[in-house]
């Protein structure tokens, strides 16, 4: 496959103080909870930064490194709290050395009034006595000046500690209201003694940070700092203030901007989803641009393309990849090599990065990655003994399957009777679903380059080959549910699947029968986009409870502001050929207009094929995906995943 475009310019080298980095591209800093429990480096953290140094990025800016446990607050990281963690500290600064990776440590006070009060003990601390984030009933405890006098010997301690490990650059955390933030803006900071009240006053914290780190690891260390330029809430920090903020942290010695926006009120901008589009953070850079004449680094949902556009145009000096690298810690490589096409690319679905730090307290993974931080037990290796695999659907279950099977050596055999990305390609019509029309072109590219043999014809128990092949893997999908509600059998009710598959959607009003998240994206498609009058009837109290808060808050968000009517607490009771019939919040019968009636009602796990094959080849046949139990991409993949690498 050609490449259409060239990106050498991500790949010339650009200097931070007297840091020189080999490209443009940089890691951004996230939390993995891969540390151990004391504090210190474990080997899968060491080798998760390797496996990204080794695949080309320029820098890599390790996160979740707090300057103690205390002030972490209940979150799990390395602590620079002692010398006694610099070995294995400099163990991993040395992997990813030897890549030509610059190894940049973040270093954080804490979170502050973002702390989770069932994390942190029941009272966080902050500057001020303000509301805690995650319960606004409480309200913060301020740190006081012996507290702050202490933080500041922690962090010259943790300066000197990053230094003797080996990084290359250390990176002030003071961005999305974290402590350093909340010290710095007059929304959080009420205090009226040297650390409040004026605007130089409430940066004392700040500058006394850069001083204690220019004093533990010295003056040479270059120091980044990770900005906020746009709080994006009323009160808030803005471009206008950051301006300001900016000039006087460069005449305080930083070398380099981090710049971003949002903070943990607008959580969608702090880990930005599909709804807020690419590069969704590239409009501060003109601003800062104008403060400083030092370094930019810009982050937030970039792809390669828009890295390459924000680095040609000149918007900023580094391009900051978290998630995508995370997806494909060889997309540098790739890239330099002009094989975008390779390029596994992130959907920014987050429900197995940061879904599974907040949700279970699980360290990181990856909906398309599940070898992410789990590196060395899942390296697919070459088999001795290849064996000939036959995989029933093309959806991205059974085309990662193919592709690791593919890799091992094993001959694999694909049958899939619609298209190859099955569901996902059916419903990734949606502008804000480009992610996900990127990843069935991803699969698609690796059949061919790996030789899968696909034959799109449907595929049964009697078909000849499962008798003489090793192994079987059915991954035929889920189908939709189907209540007995009266009328949802009428000419103007079709399925999710059905609606996007049509070339023109009929009418104007459209009534989407349940809220889970193909219901949700369906209405905002075609509100957004097809200019359409959409109402959500939905039975539980919120839209999309299901998924992962974050993305449940920016889906919600974009609903209320495209004008989609979301009718919660509501059951429909029938369908007729004007509209929905619905018993609603008040318990009343209601009939809301339709033009067309969409059954959402979700999907249900297909079990006819598996359970025919599986009963003619028990020892052989193994099911996944959907067709076991429906639910999301990141769950059918992970499932393809350990059943291509099984042997």
């Amino acid at each position: 496959m050609s490449c259409l475009s060239n990106y050498d310019e991500l790949f010339t080298p650009f200097s931070i103080g007297n840091m020189e980095v080999k490209n443009r591209i940089v890691m951004s800093p996230m939390g993995t909870y891969g540390a151990n429990m004391d504090g210190s480096v474990s080997e899968g953290l060491a080798r998760y930064f390797e496996e990204r140094a080794k695949g080309g990025a320029g820098a890599i800016i390790t996160a979740s490194q707090y300057l103690s446990q205390n002030l972490a607050q209940g979150i799990y990281g390395t602590y620079f709290d002692s010398k006694r963690v610099i070995p294995s500290l400099a163990g991993m600064t040395e992997r990813m050395h030897c890549y030509g990776a610059k190894a940049i440590a973040q270093i954080s006070s804490g979170t502050g009034r973002n702390a989770h009060p069932s994390q942190c003990g029941g009272v966080p601390f902050s500057a001020s006595a303000v509301p805690a984030v995650f319960n606004p009933n409480i309200l913060c405890r301020p740190l006081t000046i012996k507290e702050i006098k202490d933080i500041m010997k922690s962090w010259e301690l943790g300066a000197e500690i990053a230094a003797n490990a080996g990084f290359d650059a250390i990176e002030i955390h003071g961005h999305v209201g974290y402590i350093i933030d909340q010290f710095l803006s007059e929304l959080w900071n009420k205090r009226e003694d040297e650390y409040g009240g004026s605007a130089e006053n409430r940066a004392r914290f700040a500058f006394e940070i850069l001083d204690a780190v220019k004093r533990g690891a010295g003056k040479n260390m270059p120091v980044i700092y990770r900005l906020s330029l746009d709080h994006r809430i009323p009160g808030g920090r803005t471009l206008e203030d950051s301006m300001k903020l900016m000039k006087i942290l460069s005449e305080h010695g930083v070398d380099a901007f981090d710049v971003d926006c949002g903070c943990y009120e607008t959580t969608d901008f702090v880990y930005p989803t599909n709804y807020n589009g690419d590069a969704c953070m590239q409009y501060v850079c003109e601003a800062a641009r104008a403060a400083t004449d030092k370094p930019i680094m810009n982050s937030g949902n970039h792809t390669p393309e828009t890295a390459l556009e924000l680095i040609k145009t000149g918007k900023a000096d580094f391009a900051m990849l978290g998630r995508p690298l995370i997806a494909d810690p060889y997309l540098p490589n790739k890239l330099r090599e002009n094989h975008p096409e390779d390029v596994r690319p992130c959907i920014r679905c987050n429900e197995e990065c940061i879904g599974r730090i907040w949700g279970r307290y699980a360290k990181l993974s990856c909906s398309v990655n599940p070898a992410a931080h789990e590196e060395t037990a899942f390296t697919i290796q070459k088999t001795s003994s290849p064996k000939k695999v036959v995989v029933i659907g093309g959806g991205v279950a059974g085309m990662e399957a193919a592709r690791v099977a593919s890799l091992k050596g094993d001959h694999v055999v694909l049958f899939e009777k619609n298209q190859l990305g099955g569901t996902l390609s059916a419903i990734a019509t949606g502008v804000f679903k480009n992610r996900l029309r990127a990843l069935v072109e991803y699969y698609k590219t690796q059949m061919v380059k790996l030789n899968v043999e696909i034959h799109m014809e449907e595929a049964d128990e009697n078909l000849p080959l499962l008798s003489t092949c090793d192994k079987i893997i059915v991954a035929n999908g889920a189908k939709p549910v189907v209540p007995p509600i009266a009328g949802l059998e009428r000419d103007n009710v079709l399925d999710v699947i059905q609606v996007h598959k049509l070339k023109e959607i009929p009418g104007k009003k459209i009534v989407i029968c349940g809220g889970g998240l193909s219901g949700a994206d369906l209405a905002l498609e075609l509100q957004t986009e097809l200019e359409k009058t959409c109402t959500i009837v939905e039975m539980r109290s919120e839209i999309a409870p299901e998924v992962v808060f974050i993305n449940g808050i920016a889906l919600r968000k974009r609903l209320e502001e495209s004008g989609v009517v979301s009718r919660l607490n509501c059951k429909v009771s029938g369908i007729d050929d004007d509209g929905v019939l619905i018993i609603n919040e008040k318990g009343e019968a209601e009939k809301i207009e339709a033009d067309l009636v969409v059954n959402a009602f979700g999907m249900r796990a297909d079990h006819t094929l598996k359970d025919a094959i599986q009963s003619k080849y028990p020892k052989k046949t193994i099911a996944i995906g959907d067709c076991t139990q429906a639910s999301r991409c990141g769950k059918a993949i992970r499932a393809g995943f350990y059943a291509g690498f099984q042997n």
